[in-house]
Protein backbone atom coordinates (compact mmCIF):
# COMPACT_ATOMS: atom_id res chain seq x y z
CA UNK A 1 0.00 0.00 0.00
CA UNK A 2 1.83 3.39 -1.04
CA UNK A 3 2.21 6.32 1.14
CA UNK A 4 0.78 9.39 1.12
CA UNK A 5 3.20 12.36 0.45
CA UNK A 6 2.33 14.03 4.00
CA UNK A 7 3.47 10.47 5.54
CA UNK A 8 6.52 9.97 3.46
CA UNK A 9 7.45 13.53 4.57
CA UNK A 10 6.66 13.36 8.03
CA UNK A 11 8.64 10.26 8.18
CA UNK A 12 11.45 12.01 6.42
CA UNK A 13 11.48 14.48 9.28
CA UNK A 14 11.61 12.15 11.98
CA UNK A 15 14.75 10.03 10.38
CA UNK A 16 16.21 13.06 9.79
CA UNK A 17 15.99 14.40 13.23
CA UNK A 18 17.28 11.33 14.54
CA UNK A 19 20.17 11.40 11.89
CA UNK A 20 21.44 14.49 13.06
CA UNK A 21 21.04 13.60 17.25
CA UNK A 22 22.81 10.52 16.31
CA UNK A 23 25.60 12.37 14.60
CA UNK A 24 25.88 14.89 17.82
CA UNK A 25 25.96 11.86 19.93
CA UNK A 26 28.72 10.08 17.98
CA UNK A 27 30.93 13.55 17.37
CA UNK A 28 30.36 14.49 21.34
CA UNK A 29 31.50 10.86 22.58
CA UNK A 30 34.54 10.90 20.07
CA UNK A 31 35.58 14.26 21.45
CA UNK A 32 35.34 13.63 24.47
CA UNK A 33 38.00 10.95 23.77
CA UNK A 34 40.13 12.10 21.68
CA UNK A 35 40.41 16.04 23.04
CA UNK A 36 40.49 15.22 27.08
CA UNK A 37 42.24 18.18 27.59
CA UNK A 38 40.23 20.73 26.38
CA UNK A 39 37.85 19.92 28.74
CA UNK A 40 35.13 21.58 26.12
CA UNK A 41 31.16 22.44 27.68
CA UNK A 42 28.77 20.51 26.10
CA UNK A 43 27.61 22.85 23.86
CA UNK A 44 30.54 23.79 23.11
CA UNK A 45 31.56 20.20 21.88
CA UNK A 46 28.54 20.18 19.57
CA UNK A 47 29.88 23.26 17.69
CA UNK A 48 33.48 22.04 17.37
CA UNK A 49 32.60 19.75 14.13
CA UNK A 50 31.88 21.25 11.40
CA UNK A 51 27.79 22.91 10.62
CA UNK A 52 27.49 20.67 7.90
CA UNK A 53 28.40 17.35 8.91
CA UNK A 54 25.15 16.40 11.29
CA UNK A 55 22.88 17.74 8.15
CA UNK A 56 24.61 15.20 6.19
CA UNK A 57 23.95 12.55 8.34
CA UNK A 58 20.19 13.39 8.67
CA UNK A 59 19.89 13.74 5.03
CA UNK A 60 21.43 10.47 5.24
CA UNK A 61 19.34 9.16 7.81
CA UNK A 62 16.54 10.16 5.45
CA UNK A 63 17.43 8.38 2.46
CA UNK A 64 18.30 5.08 4.28
CA UNK A 65 15.40 5.17 6.08
CA UNK A 66 12.96 5.39 3.48
CA UNK A 67 14.50 3.08 1.34
CA UNK A 68 14.49 -0.11 4.12
CA UNK A 69 10.70 -0.70 3.54
CA UNK A 70 10.58 -0.44 -0.35
CA UNK A 71 13.31 -2.58 -0.51
CA UNK A 72 12.25 -5.09 1.76
CA UNK A 73 8.83 -5.37 -0.60
CA UNK A 74 10.60 -5.49 -3.86
CA UNK A 75 12.57 -8.48 -2.34
CA UNK A 76 9.63 -9.98 -0.38
CA UNK A 77 11.61 -9.72 2.97
CA UNK A 78 9.31 -10.24 6.00
CA UNK A 79 10.26 -9.03 9.23
CA UNK A 80 11.01 -12.70 11.43
CA UNK A 81 9.68 -10.99 14.83
CA UNK A 82 6.77 -9.02 15.11
CA UNK A 83 8.37 -5.32 15.01
CA UNK A 84 6.83 -2.67 17.78
CA UNK A 85 8.07 0.25 18.96
CA UNK A 86 9.84 -0.92 21.93
CA UNK A 87 11.70 -3.34 19.88
CA UNK A 88 13.16 -0.43 17.96
CA UNK A 89 13.84 1.72 20.94
CA UNK A 90 15.60 -1.11 22.37
CA UNK A 91 17.74 -1.49 19.15
CA UNK A 92 18.67 1.55 19.12
CA UNK A 93 19.86 1.66 23.17
CA UNK A 94 22.00 -1.24 21.69
CA UNK A 95 23.52 0.94 19.10
CA UNK A 96 23.94 3.58 21.56
CA UNK A 97 26.26 1.71 23.90
CA UNK A 98 27.74 0.06 20.34
CA UNK A 99 29.15 4.18 20.00
CA UNK A 100 29.90 3.91 23.87
CA UNK A 101 32.20 0.84 23.52
CA UNK A 102 34.04 2.58 20.08
CA UNK A 103 34.50 5.91 22.62
CA UNK A 104 34.81 4.70 26.26
CA UNK A 105 36.39 1.45 25.95
CA UNK A 106 40.55 1.06 25.89
CA UNK A 107 41.12 -2.25 23.73
CA UNK A 108 44.72 -3.36 23.64
CA UNK A 109 44.74 -2.42 19.90
CA UNK A 110 42.96 -1.09 16.92
CA UNK A 111 42.31 -4.60 15.49
CA UNK A 112 40.64 -6.02 18.91
CA UNK A 113 39.17 -2.68 18.80
CA UNK A 114 37.40 -3.65 15.35
CA UNK A 115 36.77 -7.04 16.18
CA UNK A 116 34.56 -6.49 19.17
CA UNK A 117 32.38 -4.00 17.50
CA UNK A 118 31.90 -6.15 14.55
CA UNK A 119 30.88 -8.92 16.78
CA UNK A 120 28.64 -6.75 18.09
CA UNK A 121 27.28 -5.10 15.22
CA UNK A 122 26.74 -7.91 13.45
CA UNK A 123 24.72 -9.07 17.38
CA UNK A 124 22.71 -6.10 16.63
CA UNK A 125 21.38 -7.49 12.88
CA UNK A 126 20.89 -11.11 14.24
CA UNK A 127 18.57 -9.85 16.72
CA UNK A 128 16.84 -6.68 15.85
CA UNK A 129 16.83 -7.76 11.75
CA UNK A 130 17.78 -11.19 10.56
CA UNK A 131 16.45 -10.17 6.80
CA UNK A 132 18.80 -10.27 3.90
CA UNK A 133 17.35 -6.60 2.56
CA UNK A 134 18.80 -5.31 6.31
CA UNK A 135 22.30 -6.78 6.27
CA UNK A 136 23.04 -6.44 2.47
CA UNK A 137 22.13 -2.21 2.40
CA UNK A 138 24.04 -2.22 6.09
CA UNK A 139 27.05 -3.20 4.06
CA UNK A 140 26.38 -1.36 1.25
CA UNK A 141 25.91 1.73 3.66
CA UNK A 142 28.98 0.84 5.41
CA UNK A 143 31.35 0.39 2.41
CA UNK A 144 30.03 3.62 0.62
CA UNK A 145 29.86 5.79 3.83
CA UNK A 146 33.49 4.84 5.19
CA UNK A 147 34.51 5.28 1.51
CA UNK A 148 33.41 8.89 1.49
CA UNK A 149 35.07 9.40 4.77
CA UNK A 150 38.27 8.57 3.87
CA UNK A 151 37.97 10.66 0.73
CA UNK A 152 36.75 13.76 2.96
CA UNK A 153 40.31 12.96 5.12
CA UNK A 154 42.54 12.61 1.94
CA UNK A 155 41.28 15.47 0.05
CA UNK A 156 41.98 17.69 3.46
CA UNK A 157 38.51 18.21 4.59
CA UNK A 158 39.13 16.56 7.96
CA UNK A 159 42.45 17.02 9.26
CA UNK A 160 43.69 13.84 11.76
CA UNK A 161 46.92 12.39 12.80
CA UNK A 162 48.00 9.03 11.13
CA UNK A 163 47.47 7.12 14.34
CA UNK A 164 44.10 8.93 14.95
CA UNK A 165 42.79 8.08 11.58
CA UNK A 166 43.92 4.59 12.34
CA UNK A 167 41.89 4.50 15.31
CA UNK A 168 38.69 5.80 13.57
CA UNK A 169 38.64 3.85 10.51
CA UNK A 170 38.98 0.76 12.93
CA UNK A 171 35.19 1.66 14.50
CA UNK A 172 33.50 3.71 11.51
CA UNK A 173 31.98 0.69 9.44
CA UNK A 174 30.96 -1.02 12.38
CA UNK A 175 29.14 2.42 13.20
CA UNK A 176 27.79 2.94 9.91
CA UNK A 177 26.57 -0.79 9.57
CA UNK A 178 24.88 -1.07 13.09
CA UNK A 179 23.37 2.88 12.37
CA UNK A 180 22.39 1.71 9.14
CA UNK A 181 20.19 -1.23 10.69
CA UNK A 182 18.95 1.18 13.61
CA UNK A 183 17.75 3.66 10.77
CA UNK A 184 16.57 1.04 8.94
CA UNK A 185 14.58 -0.61 11.53
CA UNK A 186 13.26 2.95 12.67
CA UNK A 187 12.02 3.26 8.76
CA UNK A 188 10.36 0.31 8.52
CA UNK A 189 8.64 0.95 12.01
CA UNK A 190 7.25 4.09 10.55
CA UNK A 191 6.31 2.84 7.42
CA UNK A 192 3.93 -0.12 9.32
CA UNK A 193 2.72 3.13 11.34
CA UNK A 194 1.73 4.72 8.43
CA UNK A 195 -0.20 1.26 6.81
CA UNK A 196 -2.19 0.68 10.38
CA UNK A 197 -3.57 4.16 9.52
CA UNK A 198 -4.28 4.05 5.90
CA UNK A 199 -5.81 0.69 6.74
CA UNK A 200 -8.25 2.29 9.46
CA UNK A 201 -8.79 4.99 6.87
CA UNK A 202 -9.72 2.95 3.86
CA UNK A 203 -12.48 0.64 6.56
CA UNK A 204 -13.88 3.76 8.14
CA UNK A 205 -15.09 5.27 4.35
Amino acid sequence: MRATMTQLCFRGIVLFTTGVFFALMLNFLQIQRLLPALKLPFTSTILYSPWWVPFICGTASAAVGLIYPCVDQKLGEHQLYKQEWSNVMRCVAVFVGINHASAKIDFSSNLQLSLSLAVLSIGLWWWFDRTRSGFGLGVSIAVIATFITQMLVYHGVYNYTERDFLYIRSWLPCVFFSGGITIGNIGRQLAVHDSIDLESKRHRE
